[in-house]
């Protein structure tokens, strides 16, 4: 622990320490920390990360808490299994937004909108992501310095595709990593981008067997760790730049339209007859 007592400052407020977040966040992330590194897993019941509104409603501050905290200096976020998310809309839309309490679609909006605006500006040391199989929701993956990925991974944005706008963050890095006719492309056609396609593409950094993609992530981590902190620091806030210019100039944009989007149809989001049209197709 950083001793404030040092620096003569009286009342000083400690941030959370690590015990205390990882236990509260465990539901949702499984935690380790070693030389000022810190690695989030997210799991479900400690198998493969099952999506759930809980989930979605702490990622927001679990951002605050490992970015308050000053003993972490590199994060690493990864998955669990072969899957980095699972889900089935049916069990996570069990009913049109528009007929929810206007507290749940201000909750819901809130903690999308957060889970985006302080993964880019409260995290202020360098950051890895390990995609470790396909799956979606996966936005802060792509908007870490550095995005590792397993050769099965894939990347798409389901939201056009099951009858919605894609806003929640997955467009605007899409849009900004590969171009704004590749991203349209596969937004409108609902289009698995591959490991290596998102790699010619310029989404992720490199792509990995998936038993080398962590311990890979914990050698950068490592690397990076030889560096100065203001250093570290410095760089990352180069790295981020761009991230926090977009977030700031246009997330607001295009997530506000898909709560319009989701709310004005008055259906069902995703809609049943899409998504069975997408199972078909193998698309999701």
């Amino acid at each position: 622990m950083v001793d404030t007592s040092s620096f003569g400052w009286d009342g000083h407020v400690a941030p959370t320490p690590l015990e205390e977040y990882s236990r509260r966040y465990a539901d949702f992330f499984e935690m380790r920390r070693e030389d000022g590194i810190l690695e989030l897993r997210l799991h479900t019941d400690g198998g493969p990360y099952v999506h759930n509104w809980a989930a979605h409603n702490a990622w927001n501050r679990v951002w605050q808490d490992v970015g308050n905290d000053p003993e972490n200096h590199v994060l690493i976020i990864t998955g669990t299994g072969e899957t980095w998310f699972q889900g089935d809309p049916r069990q996570t839309w069990p009913k049109p937004l528009v007929e929810e309490t206007p507290d749940y679609i201000f909750q819901q909006t809130i903690d999308a909108w957060k889970l985006i605006e302080n993964f880019v500006n409260n995290i202020d040391i360098p950051t890895i992501a390990a995609v470790n199989g396909p799956g979606i929701h996966t936005e802060f993956a792509l908007m870490c310095d550095v995005t590792l990925t397993a050769e099965d991974a894939d990347f798409m944005d389901p939201h056009f595709m099951v009858g919605t706008a894609p806003g929640d963050g997955l467009a605007l890095a899409l849009q900004h990593l590969m171009g704004t006719k590749r991203a349209a492309y596969a937004i409108y056609g609902g289009t698995s981008i591959p490991a290596r396609k998102a790699l010619e593409y310029g989404l992720v950094s490199d792509v990995l067997p998936r038993e080398e993609l962590v311990p890979k992530a914990w050698q950068l981590a490592r690397d990076i760790m030889k560096r100065p902190r203001f250093a570290r620091w410095a760089t990352h806030n180069i790295l981020n730049r761009p991230w926090r210019k977009l977030v700031a100039e246009d997330f607001g944009f295009h997530f506000s339209q898909q709560s319009l989007a989701t709310v004005a149809s008055k259906a069902l989001i995703p809609d049943p007859d899409l998504v069975a049209d997408a199972r078909q197709r193998k698309v999701w």
